[in-house]
Order: structure tokens, then sequence, then C-alpha cells
């Protein structure tokens, strides 16, 4: 379906690139895509929106979500039919498009159906990057089997519902990630560290070997791509960054010297601090094992911290939420969260700019300039001054923009 032309006036733009929002501009928006920004840009057949001073913003940018993710056990979530988990993502999906993300990168689970659905354009979605299936080694944050249980872990591979995929040594990683790659995956996604949803590995567990690791960045830059890490704990840290891994989620127990090191590679670091304060908060009545609520606690003390570190540290930091089941709702809140720790345009470009760099979509999202794709927000404020403006589930966006078509759009009195 044809999208009409727009022109936004009296636009004052933030994108996180400074401390304070621009001067008001038109921004004119032809066929999707942003095709003038300036202060004297006209358009005879553009419909006219007038927003009078208010925030525009390029779309939103989450680059950790698992969208799959309809329940808050992982386990359980994995045994689910494709049918109702395909159903429930898109609710999740919507209901992220509502609170200002318009594009979201899926690491682990999401497949390239559920990709090229949300291309489709018959259901309102954030643009959708994917990893496939994450790797993980037997007993590692991918394997939901207790210590009891013998199933072979083939079982769940192929089901929507599973973040990930068991893999054991060179040969089988090295396989996982041909496959992965082959059914459409953007980049690879492994399990370096121990993690709080899994059953039987602690913390401090490390994924995988060194030839391991050095294996699948192999097989990711032989596709043109790169290889994000769930990691924890410094030392997983340091081996995955040696070892080439470019996407570093997490990171809660990290050292100064460990983010020099990752900061000198051009490794780009993923916090996710909301979903450690909600799995402590709401993961028990939600279904999260109560092995792995305690687990959270080794890793939430440390989350400010490890901001702070980064920081000093010159690494590159890009949003994330990692949010399971009924606590997606609670994805805005990582702004305020980092907030705390961090000045307010260096959390905005996370989700704008710097997102967009690691989703190797630079220029096209996460800016308002002349090309990039029309994915817009409209917040009511400036959330330079207040980030809980881009929290409430959307309440202060009266219009988000995808592709150059309104998905929300209301009075801007």
């Amino acid at each position: 379906m044809p999208v009409a032309s727009t022109l936004f006036t009296n636009a004052r733009i933030v994108d996180g690139s400074a401390p304070e929002a621009g001067a008001p501009v038109s921004v004119l928006v032809e066929g999707g895509t942003i095709r003038e920004v300036g202060k004297s840009v006209t358009s005879a057949k553009a419909k006219v929106v007038d927003l009078k001073g208010k925030t525009l913003m390029p779309g939103l940018i989450d680059a950790h979500v698992h969208v799959v993710a309809g329940v808050a056990d992982l386990g359980a979530n994995s045994r689910l039919p494709d049918s109702l988990v395909t159903a429930r993502s898109f609710g999740i999906m919507r209901a992220m498009l509502m609170r200002g993300f318009t594009t979201v990168r899926d690491v682990g689970g999401a497949d390239f159906g559920l990709k090229q659905a949300t291309e489709e354009g018959d259901f309102p979605t954030p643009r959708l990057v994917i990893s496939g299936k994450a790797l993980s080694r037997t007993g590692g944050h991918a394997d939901f089997r207790g210590r009891y249980d013998d199933r072979p872990s083939v079982i769940e591979r192929h089901r929507l519902g599973a973040l990930g995929r068991i893999c054991d040594g060179v040969d089988q990683v090295r396989r996982a990630a041909r496959e992965e790659l082959k059914g459409g995956a953007d980049f690879i996604k492994i399990m370096a560290n121990g993690g709080c949803a899994s059953p039987t590995d602690p913390i401090h567990f490390l994924g995988f070997s060194v030839s391991e690791l050095e294996a699948v960045v192999e097989e990711a830059r032989m596709a043109g791509t790169y290889v994000s890490a769930h990691v924890y704990t410094d030392d997983a840290i340091r081996r995955c960054v040696e070892a080439g891994v470019h996407s570093l989620e997490h990171c809660n127990l990290i050292k100064a010297e460990t983010a020099k090191l990752a900061a000198s590679k051009g490794a780009v670091a993923v916090p996710t601090l909301v979903t450690y304060d909600k799995l402590v908060s709401d993961g028990p009545k939600l279904g999260f094992p109560p092995d792995s609520v305690a687990k959270v606690d080794v890793v939430r003390s440390a989350g400010m911290e490890s901001l702070a570190i980064m920081k000093k540290a010159g690494l590159t930091m890009a949003y994330g939420s990692d949010l399971l089941g009924e606590m997606h709702k609670y994805q805005s809140e990582e702004f305020v969260i980092r907030g705390r720790a961090l000045p307010a345009h260096e959390v905005i470009a996370s989700a704008t700019h710097v997102a967009a760099k690691l989703l190797k979509m630079e220029g096209l999202i996460g800016t308002v300039a002349a090309g990039a794709h029309a994915d817009l927000i409209v917040v009511d404020g400036d959330p330079l001054k207040d980030l809980s403006l881009l929290t409430r589930q959307g309440r202060h966006m009266p219009v988000i923009m995808k592709g150059g078509a309104f998905m929300k759009r209301a009075s801007l009195n």
C-alpha cells in the first residue's frame, strides 16, 4: 500500500548526539523514507503535521529482546506449540512498537519465518533483526533439562519457543552456526557463561572452550557478520573479546582492564539492568524458577557499577532489556535505570545511532536524516530532561511512525 507524504514542521530533534535538543526544523517523509531535513523544507503534496515545538526522535532500538519468550519459565516456553508462541510473539512485538521501539534485535529464539512475517506488514511490529537459535553447550544457558532429565537435547531444537540449541565441540559448533546462518540469521548468538534462567549452570560456568569460541567467530566472519555472547563474569568477557566476539550481552561483572581491552577491540556492550530488577520483583509469581531467582542476586548488585566501569573505559554501550513473559511491559524502564549513572543523551544514543551501528543499519535507523527509514516518534516534552517520558507504555508518544506509516497518531494539542 502506498505511503502518503508527510511534512513534520516545528520539530525539535533529539537523537542522542547532543545534550540539548536541536532548534525547530521541518522533516519531509516520502515513500517510507526521510527525504529532507531543514529549516525551510516545503512540499505541495505532503500532509503537514505541526509538532508545535514537540520533540521528534528516531524510532527507538532495543538490541536485546526475546520476542518468543511469552512466559518467564523458558523451559516451559520451549515446550509450547509453535502456533501459540507465534500468536503471543505478535502481541509482544505490537506492544514494543507502541512503546516507540521501531526496531528490535532478537538474541535467541525468533526464526526467519517470524522475521518475514514482520516484513510483509500484515501485523504492526518493529523491524526484526535475528540470531536464530542461540548456541549453547550441554548444560549451558540454553539447556533447560534438569539434573535428572536425560532426554536427548535435540527434541527442542526446532521449537519456536526454544531460545537456543545444544552443540558440543568445534565441529558441532561450526555446523550449528552454519545452519543458523543458512536459516536466515543476521548474526550468531552464543551462551558463553552461566545464566540465571537455566537450571544447571552457575553464573561462573564458562560456556565454550577457546577453540569453540574462535570457530564460531570465524564462521560469522566468513558470512560477513559477527558474534554476540551472553556473558557476566570478567573471565568470560575477556575470553570472548580475545576470540573476536563483537557484541557483549549483560557484562555485569566486568572489570576495568577487560573493559579497556573490549573498547580497544571495538566491541560493544549491551547491558540489560531492568531484567534483574523485575526477575526479583515479578519473576516468582510469573513462574520464574526459585533457583533461578537466587542466581539473579549474583549479578544484580553489580549492574550499576558496571555502567560506570564501561563508561570510564570508553566501551560503547547499546540499549537492551532482555525481559521475559509478562515482564516485557517494563522494556522502557531501562532508560530511567541507566539515567541514574549516565548522561541522558548517552542513554538515548544507546537506543538510537549506537544500536543502529551494532545492527549494521547505521544511517538507515536510529537517526533523523535524509535517506533514513522514516521510523519516527513524537514525544510530549524533552526526554533529555526527563527520561521517564520514554516509559509508561508510550503514554507520552502521541505519534509513532514506522516506514512512513502512522502506527499511532493521537492529538498533538
